[in-house]
């Protein structure tokens, strides 16, 4: 969580699956969930468009994503900046 203001805005790390789209690209992140009665830990993958303005994620990229004002009918999300660039 980002304090912005006095506002709490959530921010999540996440892997870029696909830039093919303009401004958008599609973020997979990852949450590790433990198993309520076997007690074993497994990864879960959630999909989010994130607005891209400069268009300068590419695929394979770590990447801080906010959540922002809706900007199409799927895209909540806005790219904060890349972590992490993807091996060429």
């Amino acid at each position: 969580m980002t304090v912005i203001g006095e506002k709490n805005i959530k921010e999540l790390i996440g892997k870029v699956v696909s830039d093919k789209m303009t401004q958008t690209i599609v973020v997979s992140v990852p949450t590790v969930k433990v198993h309520p009665l076997y007690n074993k830990r497994y990864t879960r993958h959630k999909k989010y468009y994130v607005h891209d303005e400069a268009e300068s994620a590419k695929e394979g990229d770590m990447v801080k994503i906010r959540a922002d004002r809706p900007r199409s009918k799927l895209k909540r999300w806005i790219l904060v900046d890349i972590t992490q660039v993807a091996a060429v």
